[in-house]
Protein backbone atom coordinates (compact mmCIF):
# COMPACT_ATOMS: atom_id res chain seq x y z
CA UNK A 1 0.00 0.00 0.00
CA UNK A 2 2.72 2.30 1.03
CA UNK A 3 4.36 1.35 -2.20
CA UNK A 4 1.35 1.99 -4.44
CA UNK A 5 0.30 5.45 -2.69
CA UNK A 6 4.35 6.67 -2.54
CA UNK A 7 4.08 5.61 -6.67
CA UNK A 8 0.76 7.92 -7.35
CA UNK A 9 2.19 10.47 -5.32
CA UNK A 10 4.69 10.72 -7.20
CA UNK A 11 3.29 10.14 -10.26
CA UNK A 12 0.76 13.31 -9.53
CA UNK A 13 4.01 15.16 -8.61
CA UNK A 14 5.60 14.10 -11.94
CA UNK A 15 2.16 14.87 -13.47
CA UNK A 16 2.32 18.57 -12.33
CA UNK A 17 5.76 18.90 -13.04
CA UNK A 18 5.10 18.08 -16.45
CA UNK A 19 2.00 20.27 -16.86
CA UNK A 20 3.86 23.06 -15.54
CA UNK A 21 6.79 22.63 -17.97
CA UNK A 22 4.03 22.52 -20.54
CA UNK A 23 2.86 25.67 -20.18
CA UNK A 24 6.23 26.97 -19.97
CA UNK A 25 7.04 25.83 -23.55
CA UNK A 26 4.01 27.43 -24.40
CA UNK A 27 4.92 30.75 -23.15
CA UNK A 28 8.16 30.25 -24.73
CA UNK A 29 7.44 29.00 -28.24
CA UNK A 30 8.31 32.17 -30.72
CA UNK A 31 5.34 31.16 -33.12
CA UNK A 32 2.93 31.81 -29.90
CA UNK A 33 4.79 34.68 -29.04
CA UNK A 34 4.83 36.17 -33.12
CA UNK A 35 0.85 35.61 -33.08
CA UNK A 36 0.52 37.40 -29.54
CA UNK A 37 2.37 40.33 -30.68
CA UNK A 38 0.77 40.86 -34.15
CA UNK A 39 -2.80 41.45 -32.41
CA UNK A 40 -1.34 43.33 -30.73
CA UNK A 41 0.37 45.53 -34.03
CA UNK A 42 3.72 44.91 -32.62
CA UNK A 43 3.51 47.71 -29.96
CA UNK A 44 7.06 48.58 -28.93
CA UNK A 45 6.11 49.16 -24.92
CA UNK A 46 4.53 45.95 -24.64
CA UNK A 47 7.57 43.83 -25.95
CA UNK A 48 9.77 46.34 -23.83
CA UNK A 49 7.25 44.61 -20.96
CA UNK A 50 7.71 41.23 -21.95
CA UNK A 51 11.73 41.49 -22.10
CA UNK A 52 11.76 42.34 -18.52
CA UNK A 53 10.26 39.29 -17.51
CA UNK A 54 13.04 36.74 -17.41
CA UNK A 55 16.74 36.24 -19.06
CA UNK A 56 14.94 33.42 -21.47
CA UNK A 57 12.36 35.92 -22.82
CA UNK A 58 14.85 38.89 -23.06
CA UNK A 59 17.10 36.16 -25.15
CA UNK A 60 13.83 35.75 -27.56
CA UNK A 61 12.79 39.58 -27.97
CA UNK A 62 15.95 40.04 -28.67
CA UNK A 63 16.17 37.42 -31.31
CA UNK A 64 13.29 37.43 -33.02
CA UNK A 65 10.55 39.73 -31.78
CA UNK A 66 12.58 43.09 -32.35
CA UNK A 67 13.08 42.12 -35.90
CA UNK A 68 9.76 41.13 -36.45
CA UNK A 69 9.12 45.37 -34.47
CA UNK A 70 10.95 46.81 -36.87
CA UNK A 71 10.00 44.85 -40.21
CA UNK A 72 6.20 45.42 -39.29
CA UNK A 73 6.38 49.21 -38.42
CA UNK A 74 9.20 50.24 -41.10
CA UNK A 75 9.23 47.32 -43.96
CA UNK A 76 10.14 49.88 -46.98
CA UNK A 77 13.10 51.21 -44.64
CA UNK A 78 13.93 47.67 -43.78
CA UNK A 79 13.48 46.37 -46.95
CA UNK A 80 16.17 48.89 -48.20
CA UNK A 81 18.49 48.19 -45.34
CA UNK A 82 19.07 44.77 -45.67
CA UNK A 83 18.94 44.47 -49.25
CA UNK A 84 21.20 41.63 -50.73
CA UNK A 85 20.70 39.46 -47.62
CA UNK A 86 19.16 36.22 -48.06
CA UNK A 87 15.14 35.96 -47.38
CA UNK A 88 14.87 35.12 -43.73
CA UNK A 89 18.54 35.67 -43.08
CA UNK A 90 18.66 39.69 -42.65
CA UNK A 91 20.85 41.08 -40.40
CA UNK A 92 21.51 44.58 -38.92
CA UNK A 93 25.23 46.00 -37.65
CA UNK A 94 24.69 46.72 -33.37
CA UNK A 95 21.17 43.90 -33.43
CA UNK A 96 17.51 44.84 -33.72
CA UNK A 97 16.81 45.61 -30.30
CA UNK A 98 19.33 48.51 -30.80
CA UNK A 99 17.62 49.17 -34.04
CA UNK A 100 14.21 48.98 -33.00
CA UNK A 101 15.31 51.40 -30.10
CA UNK A 102 16.93 53.91 -32.72
CA UNK A 103 13.44 53.53 -34.49
CA UNK A 104 11.51 54.64 -30.92
CA UNK A 105 13.30 56.24 -28.96
CA UNK A 106 15.03 60.12 -29.05
CA UNK A 107 18.10 60.00 -27.36
CA UNK A 108 17.35 64.05 -25.66
CA UNK A 109 20.93 65.79 -25.36
CA UNK A 110 23.96 65.64 -23.94
CA UNK A 111 26.57 67.91 -23.44
CA UNK A 112 29.79 67.41 -25.87
CA UNK A 113 32.57 69.34 -27.00
CA UNK A 114 31.15 70.81 -29.96
CA UNK A 115 27.83 71.14 -28.41
CA UNK A 116 27.78 72.29 -24.94
CA UNK A 117 24.50 72.24 -22.80
CA UNK A 118 23.83 73.78 -19.77
CA UNK A 119 21.23 71.41 -18.85
CA UNK A 120 20.91 67.93 -20.61
CA UNK A 121 17.84 66.42 -21.83
CA UNK A 122 16.94 62.63 -20.75
CA UNK A 123 15.58 60.40 -23.93
CA UNK A 124 12.10 59.65 -24.10
CA UNK A 125 9.55 57.51 -26.15
CA UNK A 126 9.01 58.86 -29.69
CA UNK A 127 5.74 57.13 -30.86
CA UNK A 128 5.79 59.36 -33.87
CA UNK A 129 8.53 59.49 -36.41
CA UNK A 130 9.52 59.79 -40.16
CA UNK A 131 13.02 58.63 -40.90
CA UNK A 132 13.73 59.59 -44.63
CA UNK A 133 16.68 58.43 -46.83
CA UNK A 134 16.26 62.05 -48.30
CA UNK A 135 17.06 63.73 -45.53
CA UNK A 136 19.73 61.24 -44.94
CA UNK A 137 21.68 62.26 -48.17
CA UNK A 138 21.83 66.21 -46.69
CA UNK A 139 23.99 64.34 -43.79
CA UNK A 140 26.46 63.31 -46.31
CA UNK A 141 29.43 64.84 -47.37
CA UNK A 142 29.87 64.32 -51.63
CA UNK A 143 32.61 62.40 -51.24
CA UNK A 144 30.37 59.76 -49.47
CA UNK A 145 27.22 60.82 -51.08
CA UNK A 146 27.17 56.99 -52.43
CA UNK A 147 25.97 56.27 -48.55
CA UNK A 148 22.66 55.12 -47.95
CA UNK A 149 21.41 56.91 -44.83
CA UNK A 150 18.28 57.05 -43.05
CA UNK A 151 17.82 60.13 -40.82
CA UNK A 152 15.01 61.17 -38.91
CA UNK A 153 12.74 64.79 -38.64
CA UNK A 154 14.23 66.29 -35.37
CA UNK A 155 12.28 65.99 -32.10
CA UNK A 156 11.67 69.09 -30.81
CA UNK A 157 12.24 69.90 -26.84
CA UNK A 158 11.98 73.23 -25.06
CA UNK A 159 14.87 73.74 -22.52
CA UNK A 160 15.70 75.91 -19.62
CA UNK A 161 18.72 77.63 -20.45
CA UNK A 162 18.22 78.27 -24.13
CA UNK A 163 17.83 81.35 -26.13
CA UNK A 164 14.95 83.35 -26.79
CA UNK A 165 13.11 81.85 -29.84
CA UNK A 166 15.01 78.26 -29.96
CA UNK A 167 14.51 74.93 -29.33
CA UNK A 168 16.66 71.94 -29.02
CA UNK A 169 16.51 69.36 -31.91
CA UNK A 170 17.55 65.72 -31.13
CA UNK A 171 17.66 63.62 -34.33
CA UNK A 172 18.63 59.76 -34.99
CA UNK A 173 19.34 58.01 -38.33
CA UNK A 174 20.87 54.47 -39.51
CA UNK A 175 23.15 53.46 -42.64
CA UNK A 176 23.28 50.74 -44.64
CA UNK A 177 26.05 48.28 -44.66
CA UNK A 178 28.23 50.70 -42.50
CA UNK A 179 31.04 48.64 -42.64
CA UNK A 180 31.65 49.14 -46.68
CA UNK A 181 30.71 52.85 -46.82
CA UNK A 182 32.73 55.56 -47.79
CA UNK A 183 31.56 57.37 -44.31
CA UNK A 184 33.73 54.67 -42.91
CA UNK A 185 36.48 54.35 -44.78
CA UNK A 186 37.16 58.04 -44.53
CA UNK A 187 36.82 57.80 -40.59
CA UNK A 188 39.53 55.13 -40.43
CA UNK A 189 41.32 56.59 -43.62
CA UNK A 190 41.61 59.72 -41.66
CA UNK A 191 42.54 58.62 -38.48
CA UNK A 192 39.61 60.45 -36.80
CA UNK A 193 39.92 59.41 -33.34
CA UNK A 194 36.66 57.94 -31.16
CA UNK A 195 35.14 60.49 -28.49
CA UNK A 196 36.59 59.59 -25.23
CA UNK A 197 32.98 60.66 -23.59
CA UNK A 198 30.42 60.02 -25.97
CA UNK A 199 28.54 56.65 -26.30
CA UNK A 200 25.49 55.29 -28.67
CA UNK A 201 22.21 55.62 -26.65
CA UNK A 202 21.29 52.90 -29.05
CA UNK A 203 24.31 50.02 -29.14
CA UNK A 204 26.68 51.65 -26.57
CA UNK A 205 29.31 51.11 -28.52
CA UNK A 206 32.11 54.15 -29.48
CA UNK A 207 31.57 56.70 -31.76
CA UNK A 208 33.20 59.45 -34.37
CA UNK A 209 32.37 63.51 -34.56
CA UNK A 210 31.30 64.25 -37.59
CA UNK A 211 31.96 67.95 -36.32
CA UNK A 212 35.56 66.96 -35.34
CA UNK A 213 36.03 65.03 -38.72
CA UNK A 214 34.61 68.28 -40.97
CA UNK A 215 32.12 65.55 -42.32
CA UNK A 216 29.02 67.95 -41.85
CA UNK A 217 27.81 69.00 -44.62
CA UNK A 218 25.89 72.50 -45.05
CA UNK A 219 22.73 70.76 -46.80
CA UNK A 220 22.33 69.22 -43.06
CA UNK A 221 21.46 73.02 -41.33
CA UNK A 222 19.31 73.24 -43.72
CA UNK A 223 17.13 70.26 -43.88
CA UNK A 224 17.01 70.40 -39.95
CA UNK A 225 16.27 74.49 -40.37
CA UNK A 226 18.98 74.64 -37.57
CA UNK A 227 19.61 78.06 -36.70
CA UNK A 228 22.63 79.85 -38.20
CA UNK A 229 24.03 75.67 -38.66
CA UNK A 230 24.50 75.14 -34.81
CA UNK A 231 24.49 71.64 -34.54
CA UNK A 232 26.42 68.23 -33.77
CA UNK A 233 25.85 64.38 -34.81
CA UNK A 234 27.66 61.27 -34.15
CA UNK A 235 27.73 57.53 -36.16
CA UNK A 236 29.18 54.95 -33.91
CA UNK A 237 31.23 51.86 -35.26
CA UNK A 238 27.74 50.18 -36.03
CA UNK A 239 26.54 52.53 -37.96
CA UNK A 240 23.78 54.71 -36.24
CA UNK A 241 24.06 58.51 -35.55
CA UNK A 242 22.59 60.83 -33.15
CA UNK A 243 22.72 64.21 -32.82
CA UNK A 244 21.51 67.70 -32.06
CA UNK A 245 20.82 71.14 -32.95
CA UNK A 246 19.36 74.33 -32.09
CA UNK A 247 16.26 74.70 -33.85
CA UNK A 248 14.80 78.70 -34.77
CA UNK A 249 11.11 79.00 -34.31
CA UNK A 250 9.33 79.24 -38.13
CA UNK A 251 7.25 82.05 -38.68
CA UNK A 252 3.43 81.23 -40.58
CA UNK A 253 5.26 81.52 -44.01
CA UNK A 254 8.44 78.75 -43.26
CA UNK A 255 6.11 76.30 -42.12
CA UNK A 256 6.52 74.51 -45.63
CA UNK A 257 10.25 75.39 -46.39
CA UNK A 258 11.37 71.50 -45.98
CA UNK A 259 8.63 69.94 -47.84
CA UNK A 260 5.46 68.24 -47.09
CA UNK A 261 6.77 64.32 -46.87
CA UNK A 262 4.21 63.87 -44.15
CA UNK A 263 4.56 61.76 -40.66
CA UNK A 264 3.68 58.28 -39.92
CA UNK A 265 3.39 56.12 -37.05
CA UNK A 266 6.35 54.34 -36.22
CA UNK A 267 6.76 54.23 -40.16
CA UNK A 268 9.17 55.14 -42.64
CA UNK A 269 9.70 57.70 -45.25
CA UNK A 270 10.70 56.06 -48.78
CA UNK A 271 10.81 59.52 -50.39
Amino acid sequence: MESGGSSSTGGNGRGRGGLEEEVNKGIMDERVLILVFRRLNWDPQMVCVVARVSRRLRAVVNRILWREVCISRAPRMLAALTTGAPAGQARVNGGWNSLAKLLFYCSGGVDSRHFPLTHPLQGHFAGVSRFSKTSGSSFLSRRCSSDLLYVSDPCEHTIEGAAAGEDLGAYRGVFRGFIRSKTRAYLIGRHVELEQRVRCPYCGARVWSMTAARLVPRTAARRLGAHLGRLEYFVCVNGHLHGNCWLAHLSDGDDDAYGDDGYVEGDDDDD
